[in-house]
């Protein structure tokens, strides 16, 4: 007897190959049988403890996403949200050079700092919520492997808190490393490998940087550094070297950015391990990301096992009153926060009288701190490049979509065209810039990098930037934008977009056990009706430890999401089944 069938299903296997008609059996958390069938086939007759009727469906492989920031919100939700939404049955944390171990007790604030600054999760939200049970990196994995979760967790070790660990504030002050002090973190590199780290991840951008300013720890490390921690990192077994370059935020010159993919390049040659490196587009060299392709695939045909990630839409913020907006210094505005609450807040902003006065006033000067402080003056200047999100939500806009657009249209100022586009759904509404990833206003550049296979699917950020992004939809997004709604461009085959976020992104992080639905093979699962699949909205929610506040982005069109052949949703809804596990090391 089966513990699970599925029957009636289009199985897109995630390996690219065409879908197929076929029922699935798993037993003891695998796939034990896939069983195609023809004209007039019973298909699997087997008896099942729980049979999943998927005729109109598509089944495909859970997804993995191998970017994200779940390393403090694995404290306390196990569901981690919001990527379980979006059929992720495995997540990837520990990116972009920040994570919270190793730590040196009575240090923790500081990495809770660096993490805030770095990818905008509340510090408060961080210090009630995680529970520090540890202080070296093997001790991080324990106490995760503890903790019920509804999908499976892996995560990689963080250059900022080894550096802040090994070196102290000589380290958190990116001061040069010496010999023992790389000895040191190749030490704790290679302990946390073999420990069950995926990888070691180190940000080089100096938009990366913690709350007090300070560049995250690592940004201007010598190649000496890197190249000791990435050997270490490579004689502890099979690991991925992620990398935030200097220049993925578009800082610096293209020239560095491309010496950056250099230093890369012999790095994964030298150690035989993949290297993965963030890459969108910039406006300021707009071709930078070709040429970078270029280079990447060059090096691949000789062997070096080098990739990119790339994002599934343009890489960009949301603002809205829940959020960051252009009038959070206007002096009506700062009273009616501080006295109201949120709903009675949406209430007034829709009072005439409070609109004008708000669509009147100069701005407060915005100070160094809190984070971000100055995002009201960004969005104010940036109105002929932001877009109303719209319902169903639109990430393909075309120019005469921007507020300035619509502005001139209704023939009113743009600031008075933005408070009256964020007023609707109740003063929820988002509108958004496309930061990178846009530059030509639509998606050519991401097609490009979607389809090159020297780049591999990343940057959804799950878990981070609360307020500002929610990309962690992208699995859904590949499914509806990519392969079947895109109309200004070409759009890609289903088979392939499964493939991009199964089999490819398992296969960088040495997965081999899953990302496919062959027998043998994990049986994460998603059976999904493919013709109503649909982005919700994204919208501000406020329910992280402390009462903090982040931007979820739920879908419809999920019937049943499966981790080792357990159902943990069911038509988007959470059935409190926790078989998710801690991944440790390649399989």
């Amino acid at each position: 007897m089966l513990d699970l069938k599925i029957v009636g299903g289009t199985v897109v296997d995630g390996t690219g190959a065409e879908r197929y008609p076929a029922d699935i059996g798993v037993l003891d958390g695998r796939i034990v049988e896939v069983r195609r069938r023809g004209p007039g086939d019973p298909g699997l007759t087997v008896e099942a403890a729980e049979t999943i009727d998927a005729t109109g469906r598509i089944v495909t492989p859970g997804f993995v996403d191998i970017h994200t920031h779940y390393d403090g919100q694995v404290s306390w939700d196990e569901l981690l949200e919001p990527s379980s939404l979006h059929g992720v049955t495995t997540v990837v944390s520990g990116n972009c050079g920040v994570g919270f171990a190793p730590v040196i007790p009575g240090r923790e604030q500081w990495l809770i700092e660096l993490m805030e600054g770095v990818e905008d999760i509340p510090g408060t939200a961080l210090a009630e919520g995680i529970i520090w049970q540890w202080e070296s990196f093997p001790e991080y994995l324990d106490a995760i492997e503890k903790r019920p979760l509804a999908i499976d967790y892996g995560t990689q070790i963080a250059h900022g808190a080894v550096r802040g660990y090994a070196m102290g504030d000589r380290g958190a002050r990116n001061e040069d490393a010496t010999d023992e002090d790389i000895a040191v973190m190749a030490r704790l590199v290679r302990e946390a490998i073999e420990a069950g780290a995926l990888g070691f991840s180190t940000s080089r951008t100096e938009g990366h940087r913690a709350v007090d300013g300070e560049p995250v720890p690592g940004t201007y490390a010598a190649e000496r550094e890197l190249f000791g921690i990435g050997r270490a990192m490579a004689a502890a077994g099979r690991a991925v070297f992620e990398v935030a370059p200097q220049g993925a935020a578009g800082d610096g010159t293209p020239e560095d950015a491309l010496a950056e993919l250099e230093w890369m390049v012999r790095l994964a040659d030298e150690i035989d391990r993949p290297v993965s490196y963030a890459m969108v587009q910039c406006a300021g060299a707009p071709w930078l990301y070709r040429e970078q392709l270029e280079r990447t695939g060059a090096a691949r045909a000789r062997g070096v096992q080098i990739c990119a990630q790339f994002a599934a839409r343009p890489f960009g913020m949301l603002f809205g009153f829940p959020g960051y907006h252009a009038f959070t210094h206007r002096p009506t505005y700062r009273r009616l926060q501080a006295e109201l609450d949120r709903d009675e807040l949406a209430v007034r902003l829709a009072d005439p009288a409070v609109r004008q006065a708000i669509l009147s006033e100069e701005d407060l000067p915005p100070q160094p701190f809190p984070l971000y402080d100055g995002m009201y003056a960004l969005i104010q200047h940036s109105l002929d490049r932001i877009y109303p999100i719209g319902d169903p939500p639109d990430y393909e806009p075309t120019p005469d979509r921007t507020v300035a657009a619509i502005a001139a249209q209704r023939g009113e100022d743009p600031l008075a065209t933005l408070y009256d586009l964020m007023l609707e759904h109740d003063a929820s509404a988002l509108v958004m810039l496309p930061f990178f990833n846009y530059v030509d206003g639509n998606h050519d550049a991401i097609h490009e990098m979607i389809t090159h296979p020297a780049a591999v699917s990343g940057l959804s950020d799950g878990g981070a930037h609360c307020g500002l992004i929610c990309d962690a939809s992208y699995p859904t997004y590949l499914l509806t934008h990519w392969a079947r709604d895109r109309r200004r461009g070409p759009r890609l085959p289903l088979e392939y977009v499964v493939r991009r976020q199964t089999r490819d992104t398992a296969t960088l992080y040495g997965l081999s056990d899953r990302g496919v639905i062959a027998v043998g093979k994990k049986a994460d699962l998603n059976v999904i009706d493919f013709d109503a699949l649909q982005l919700d909205l994204p919208r501000m929610v406020y329910d992280l430890p402390a009462g903090g506040r982040r931007l979820i982005q739920g879908a419809t069109g999920y019937d049943a999401t499966i981790v080792s052949g357990v159902v943990v949703r069911r038509h988007g809804a959470d059935t409190g089944a926790r078989p998710g596990r801690l991944v440790r090391g390649t399989r």
